[in-house]
């Protein structure tokens, strides 16, 4: 009788500790997450400044890294296919939401793995 008392409060005592344990994600509102964004955004804009036209695909992302969103298709100018391929990578914060989306974004256009621009007009050429 006494082992199952004791082992009753060893479980209440228990429960009622990791009760009250919470564990926190964070998002865009919490001081220490929007930190991280704007460390990140500032690197990435860092980043964009080392880039030179004509990069490789490989040089482009040791440089900037793994990029938030991206596109690829073949464009078909005549006879020739080209590989056109767009990196997004976040540069500027415009909503609280928690996500991250392309508005937020600066694309690094690269065609036949050769980088050939950065930024929306880059991107509106393609």
């Amino acid at each position: 009788m006494k082992s199952k008392l004791l082992a009753s409060i060893i479980i209440a005592t228990t429960t009622l500790g990791l009760s009250g344990c919470v564990l926190n994600v964070g998002d865009h509102k919490s001081a220490k997450n929007h930190d991280y964004w704007e460390v990140q955004q500032e690197k990435n804009r860092a980043n964009l400044t080392k880039l030179s036209m004509g990069m490789t695909k490989e040089q482009v992302l040791v440089i900037m890294g793994t990029a938030d969103f991206t596109e690829a298709y073949l464009s078909n100018d005549g006879d020739a296919k080209q590989e056109v391929q767009v990196y997004f990578y976040r540069t500027q914060w415009t909503k609280g939401d928690g996500k991250t989306t392309k508005d937020e974004c600066t694309p690094v256009v690269l065609r036949d793995n050769a980088l050939v621009g950065w930024g929306d007009s880059a991107y509106k050429q393609i």
